[in-house]
């Protein structure tokens, strides 16, 4: 089990560079199995979960060239010879259910197994098989052991009855290849799918409403990119944990080549905590002393920060926030709607000398502003371990990060860019 050994206190300068979208990208890895011929990313980020799901497709008889230097794939699923994903894999990783979809449209049918990936509370499957129900799917199997999906897939209406972010993924996929219109109706509109959307379209898929929660899809039976190469978005998540290292350790940081529109959500969100983020041209800058303090009281105890479907505030970005807000004056309610175990990592904080009150499993209240020592955590999930690190660049003496790997999955090469940026940490494997 790996660990960061994080020494707080360090004052952070500098520049730093998102990475690629890795809620996008996982997505955009199976999209390749709708295209025919080479299909080429940029901009893709270092990341263990990138590693599996490449890993699906050359089990699956793809061929994949990565370069993790360059952060450049070329794949070709020409020559992909089963319809069943490897199920040793697909435990491994949440993102594994995103094959369903393309293989699918591609076979006429899909195996798998329920999917892997954090333990933040229930996952079920259920809007993805009712979702390609209504395309003409037919599922048989354990939706929470082996499945299989099955029929012949035909164009029509898909109500989502929540906006599942990789239900919404899975039917664009499956529509993509279906001769005739597809509309979805309560779409998942978040930033990757936006993003998987414009490909596809740039590719000759014509897709109407992208960004909308209503979206139409008019599929073409041979996709394929032309030459053509797509580099992935940068991360909004990324670009949120380099805004509360800096807010956490009073720190000034640019953080550079941004998507504005991606960050509307947060910027309001932390605007509420004193936290202000400065657009200058494609840059991000987060300036030292800020005014940490919750700007509307009544607000704050009522109302707070929750999760919502896009624009309203991510949950991947919950426990990065709690962290902030335990350095911000005043008390934040945090109310997770989406997952039941998403705020369970909470009560190290309270050990290492933050002050959150545990409402029931969807809601807390952090009482700031508090100044944790030094403590010993374990990450439960991958936000939760970042939320965990960054609270400790700010913490007084030196904490342990056990279980890294799981920081690993979203956020590569955290050693080097902090030590870049001057925070003082060490890497134990």
């Amino acid at each position: 089990m790996a660990k960061f050994i994080v020494t707080g206190g360090a004052e952070l300068t500098g520049e730093v560079t998102p990475v690629g979208n890795k809620n996008a990208v996982l997505k955009l890895i199976p999209a390749s199995i709708l295209f025919s011929g080479d299909y080429t990313l940029t901009n893709v980020p270092a990341i263990t979960d990138v590693d599996v799901m490449l890993q699906i497709l050359e089990e699956m008889g793809a061929a994949v060239d990565y370069s993790k230097d360059t952060g450049t794939v070329t794949i070709n699923t020409d020559n992909l010879n089963t319809y069943i994903v490897p199920s040793d894999l697909a435990k491994k990783l949440r993102a594994s259910v995103v094959f369903i979809g393309p293989l699918l449209a591609r076979f006429g049918k899909v195996k798998s197994l329920f999917p892997g990936g954090d333990k933040i509370g229930s996952r079920e499957l259920k809007a993805h098989f009712q979702s390609l129900n209504q395309l003409g799917a037919v599922v048989t199997g354990n939706e929470w052991g082996e499945f299989e999906v099955s029929g012949n897939l035909h164009p029509g209406t898909v109500y989502l009855y929540e906006p599942s972010v990789t239900a919404t993924e899975n039917v664009i996929l499956a529509a993509s290849k279906l001769n005739g219109t597809s509309t979805i109706v309560g779409a998942a509109c978040e930033p990757h799918v936006k993003e998987l959307c414009m490909w596809l379209q740039e590719n000759g898929v014509q897709i109407q409403g992208i960004g909308s929660n209503i979206i139409t899809i008019s599929g073409i039976s041979e996709i394929k990119t032309a030459g053509k190469t797509h580099s992935v978005w940068p991360d909004y998540l990324d670009v949120g944990a380099y805004a509360v290292a800096a807010a956490i350790t009073n720190s000034e940081l640019r953080i550079k080549n941004v998507r504005h529109e991606d960050l509307i959500t947060i910027n309001f969100f932390y605007e509420q905590l004193g936290l202000k983020l400065q657009a200058q041209g494609g840059d991000l800058l987060i300036s030292k002393n800020q005014p940490l303090q919750v700007r509307d009281l009544v607000w704050g105890r009522t109302k707070g920060i929750y999760s919502q479907p896009w624009y309203g505030f991510p949950s991947d970005l919950m426990s990065i926030t709690i962290a902030l807000s335990m350095s911000v004056g005043g008390s934040t309610l945090f109310f997770e709607k989406l997952y039941s175990d998403r705020l369970s990592f909470v009560s190290y904080f309270n050990a290492a000398g933050g002050n959150i009150v545990q409402c029931d499993p969807h809601r807390i209240v952090v009482n700031g502003r508090t100044q944790l020592k030094g403590f010993n955590y374990i990450a439960p999930d991958i936000r939760a371990g970042m939320a965990y690190f960054l609270a400790a660049l700010g913490a007084e003496g030196v904490s342990e990060i056990n279980a890294a790997e799981h920081i690993d999955r979203a956020y590569p090469n955290t050693l080097e860019n902090f030590q870049r940026i001057g925070a003082k940490v060490e890497r134990i494997d």
